[in-house]
């Protein structure tokens, strides 16, 4: 990435000027395409957080639409001017050691309830959230109720739009996006285990935050304060949203996709609080990483 400086006569400078403008109207259209696409994952915490620690600790946030992986990797690996940096985005898993560089980012994700993310989402179509109250929305005028859209069969509820958490962790390959496959479920799981640093929970989010900040002080100090005193404006909140009733919550339980989603969401719940239990410890409402568990039997060469 970079800035193209040229010298240009005023009147080209001018239609430069225009055509950027009509750049940023058609990149904005396109943020909100991927953000109704992505399927409301969990609550978008992250940035808004990030972004009053960054003004104190002289990091980087930057927020990307992927396009090209290859261009992608070299720009977080090479870009040395604009590190140490936090990268925001909604893409599915992708492999730095694949394009055959030695450093990776330190993975972090946050996923949620299956039927709860699928909830938010349909009321998200239709009516926003606090965030950008005032943007027009894809489904916007359509009063149906989730419950409403169950019992008719719907599409927008259907239990197929279950099938995402599962392959943004799986990754690129084409298999992790055939709903209903067991192999995209084992990947997503491994991927989880072996390529993140820690995926939370929406349910348990100030652990969540608390472990971050245990873990990544340069990133995060600072940010359990501001989770519990702030004004929850790294919260967003769908609009008009209204709990789905049982029956219609058992419907989406008979589908195989719901089991397979479910399987992934209490996996990386369980390995969450293992991480927890075993990594931190709290005190005085402080979250602290456990002492060196752990000790050197011998050190060559012996010093003098």
């Amino acid at each position: 990435m970079g800035l193209l400086r040229l010298k240009m006569p005023p009147k080209f400078q001018l239609l430069a000027l225009v055509a950027f403008a009509i750049a940023m109207i058609v990149l904005e259209n396109q943020i909100q395409k991927l953000e109704e696409s992505r399927g409301k994952l969990g609550k978008n915490l992250s940035f808004p957080m990030n972004k009053s620690l960054s003004d104190l600790f002289n990091f980087l946030i930057i927020i990307y639409l992927f396009v090209f992986q290859v261009r992608f990797v070299k720009n977080v690996t090479l870009w040395k001017e604009m590190k140490p940096a936090f990268y925001h985005g909604h893409v599915s898993f992708l492999d730095f050691t694949k394009f055959g560089v030695k450093k990776k980012p330190i993975y972090i994700n946050v996923i949620r309830d299956p039927i709860e993310r699928l909830v938010s989402y349909y009321y998200f179509l239709r009516f926003g959230d606090d965030y950008r109250p005032g943007l027009r929305r894809r489904k916007q005028g359509d009063k149906k109720t989730f419950d409403e859209c169950v019992a008719a069969g719907g599409s927008d509820c259907a239990p197929e739009k279950l099938w995402l958490q599962i392959p943004f962790f799986c990754g690129h390959y084409s298999e992790c996006w055939n709903i209903g496959s067991k192999w995209a479920l084992e990947q997503a799981k491994y991927n989880l285990v072996n390529e993140y640093m820690l995926v939370g929970v929406t349910e348990e989010l100030e652990d969540f935050v608390m472990m971050l900040e245990a873990a990544l002080p340069r990133f995060f100090k600072g940010a359990t304060e501001l989770y519990r005193t702030g004004k929850k404006s790294h919260l967003r909140k769908t609009s008009e949203k209204k709990p789905p009733t049982k029956e219609a919550i058992a419907r989406l339980q008979q589908s195989d996709i719901w089991k397979m989603e479910n399987e992934f969401y209490e996996f990386a719940l369980e390995q969450f609080q293992y991480v927890r239990a075993h990594a931190v410890r709290e005190k005085d409402g402080e979250l602290y990483l456990l002492a060196q568990n752990f000790f050197y039997e011998k050190i060559y060469p012996k010093t003098t």
